[in-house]
């Protein structure tokens, strides 16, 4: 979301991240676009108080304005570090908590001196957790984290699109609308941190209003199948399918280039030409890319990546799924969210 520059070249100056641990090879780029601000922040944490056992990584695709991105990137990952449950080692309930604790943070500050400043600014969240051989991955909004195992893409994340029958039956419930695949008519996805506007229905919870923020959380072993983790806001997804960006990723790691370069060639490539009627490739991306090197360096994973998949795909191991409503006619768990 966001305005269009005013004229015919977009601003395709990427911002690059690299870091390295030894279990893990990090790479990220962002380009501005045709959108006249960027709206985009993000977050990595390779060793959290110097553990590389445990790593923080998240992407932020602000709408309406930066300021609600730039808050996450601030004070969310203190935010879930910090909390007790996480100290417990129930970091699903620690991530979901935390995303709603900030949200509120946000809601006073509304409410307060700046008022308006949030109501009709908000920003998904796309987040992993990595805890030893078990990964976390929460998910506000259409950013979307996707894992390479053995080759084959495996989505982490499940785009919050108001299109979704679970999503719609929610947004008519606390009062609101669908029209043409947008809240109201309006937002192009169903959940966000901030957007004020719609949480504002005293009769509901604040899991149930047309906008939440309640992030869905998917927890699973990694076994040493796993390759890589790309994250990246929809401007990436509205372009290329998981499997695609999969695909696109592993052919450069198997050429050894480093995840930084392979972020900014992404971004690039998809990145419109031509963004006269304001379609696809014409907004802010952000993606981070994040190695596994569980095979003996970033060369043994390059090796591996030059081989083709196996045809059978891996099934997730030990999955959890801590979800807000039923998903396939199965219920789930629905961790009970704390007075704030």
């Amino acid at each position: 979301m966001g305005n269009m520059l005013g004229f015919n070249d977009p601003i395709t100056r990427t911002q690059n991240g690299k870091d390295e641990t030894g279990r893990l090879k990090f790479g990220s780029s962002s380009v501005q676009g045709w959108r006249i601000d960027m709206e985009d922040a993000h977050v990595q944490i390779l060793a959290v108080n110097g553990n590389e056992e445990i790593s923080f990584f998240a992407v932020f695709d602000g709408h309406g304005g930066s300021d609600v991105a730039y808050y996450a990137k601030e004070n969310l990952s203190k935010r879930i570090l910090l909390h007790p449950r996480f100290r417990e080692g129930r970091f699903a309930d620690a991530i979901q908590q935390a995303v709603m604790q900030l949200d509120q943070e946000m809601f006073n500050l509304e409410n307060g001196p700046d008022v308006d400043k949030y109501d009709l600014a908000g920003s998904t969240a796309v987040l992993l957790l990595i805890h030893r051989n078990r990964i976390f991955c929460g998910n506000v909004g259409d950013s979307r984290a996707v894992a390479s195992v053995a080759g084959h893409a495996l989505d982490l994340s499940t785009d919050h699109k108001p299109s979704s029958p679970d999503e719609a039956f929610r947004i008519t419930s606390a009062g609101g609308f669908v029209e043409g695949n947008r809240v109201n008519g309006n937002l192009a996805l169903s959940r966000a941190l901030g957007d004020f506007f719609f949480k504002r229905n005293e009769h509901k919870s604040l899991e149930d209003q047309v906008i939440t923020a309640f992030p869905d959380v998917v927890a699973q072993d990694m076994t040493d199948s796993w390759e890589f983790v790309v994250m990246a806001c929809d401007g990436i997804w509205d372009v290329m399918t998981s499997a695609e960006v999969i695909e696109f990723v592993r052919e450069r790691i198997a050429e050894s280039l480093p995840p930084d370069q392979i972020c900014e060639d992404l971004v690039l490539h998809c990145l419109a030409p031509d963004c006269s009627m304001g379609g696809l490739g014409c907004d802010n991306m952000t993606v981070q890319l994040i190695c596994f090197l569980n095979r003996g360096g970033y060369g043994e994973l390059a090796v591996t990546c030059s081989k083709a998949p196996p045809a059978e795909r891996p099934l997730p191991k030990n999955a959890e799924y801590h979800y807000l409503k039923e998903r396939k006619g199965k219920r789930l768990q629905i961790p009970l969210i704390p007075e704030i």
